[in-house]
C-alpha cells in the first residue's frame, strides 16, 4: 500500500500498486455490453461532459470515453476531486488515454501510464465504474504497459493515431495481440475505425456518434 507523502496526488488516497513501478490496480467493471449497446450504446467524450451536465441530459446509461488530447485530460489529474460527482452520473468511465508516443522518453511514457492508473483506481475508490483503457507504444512498452490492468475484463482500445503509416499499424497490431494474450479481455470496446483483422469480441463504438449525439441533443436548445 502507498503511504501518504503529499506529492502530486499521493496525499489523496492509498492505492495498491503492482509491478516494478507500483502501478495502481484498476479492477474493471462488468456489464452486459450487447444489451447496453442495443438499448443505449452511447458514449460521451470527456470534453463534452460539462455540456451534458449544464443541459441536464440524463447520463446514467452513457459511458465516458477519454481519448482526447492530453491538454484536455490533464485537468483530471490536476484537479481530480472536481470531477468525481459529475463522473458518478455515468454508467461507466474509461480510464484516461494519456499519450504513449514512441518518441517520448520512457520516463514520460511511464508517468502517463501511472497517471492513467492512478485516476482509474482513485475513481473506483470513490464509487465510479471504470473501464480500463489499454494503450501501448512500441514493443519495449510491453514490459510495463499492461501492469495494473485486470484480466478477463471489459476493456477500451482506440485506433486514433495508429493507422497513419505501416510502422504505426504494425505497432498497433503487435500491442493489440499482446493485450489479448496477457489480459484475455471479455469484450473490447473499440473507439475509432476498425482496421480489420482484430481477434477477440470487438464492439465498435466509433467516434462520429459523439458528434451526432451532441448535435441532436444540444442543438437548438
Amino acid at each position: 500500500m502507498y503511504k501518504k507523502r503529499g506529492f502530486e496526488n499521493a496525499d489523496k488516497a492509498e492505492l495498491l500498486g503492482v509491478g516494478n513501478w507500483d502501478i495502481p490496480i484498476i479492477n474493471g467493471y462488468d456489464f452486459d455490453v450487447n444489451k447496453w449497446q442495443k438499448a443505449v450504446g452511447e458514449s460521451v467524450g470527456f470534453n463534452y461532459c460539462k455540456s451534458y451536465e449544464n443541459k441536464g441530459i440524463d447520463t446514467k446509461n452513457k459511458i465516458v470515453e477519454a481519448f482526447q488530447d492530453d491538454y484536455q485530460l490533464t485537468r483530471l489529474w490536476n484537479r481530480p476531486d472536481n470531477y468525481i460527482e459529475m463522473l458518478k452520473k455515468y454508467k461507466a468511465v474509461c480510464s484516461p488515454d494519456f499519450s504513449l508516443y514512441t518518441d517520448h522518453p520512457k520516463a514520460l511514457q511511464l508517468w502517463n501510464h501511472y497517471r492513467k492508473h492512478w485516476l482509474g483506481a482513485y475513481w473506483e475508490s470513490r464509487g465510479i465504474n471504470v473501464i480500463p483503457t489499454i494503450c501501448w507504444s512500441d514493443s519495449a512498452s510491453f514490459e510495463w504497459c499492461f501492469d495494473g490492468e485486470p484480466k478477463g475484463s471489459i476493456v477500451a482500445v482506440s485506433t486514433k493515431g495508429t493507422q497513419g503509416n505501416q510502422t504505426a499499424k504494425e505497432r498497433f497490431y503487435a500491442g493489440y495481440y499482446q493485450m489479448l494474450k496477457r489480459l484475455e479481455p471479455k469484450k473490447i470496446l473499440l473507439f475509432g475505425n476498425n482496421p480489420g483483422a482484430l481477434d477477440g469480441d470487438v464492439i465498435e463504438m466509433g467516434y462520429d456518434s459523439v458528434q451526432g449525439i451532441l448535435q441532436r441533443k444540444l442543438g437548438g436548445k
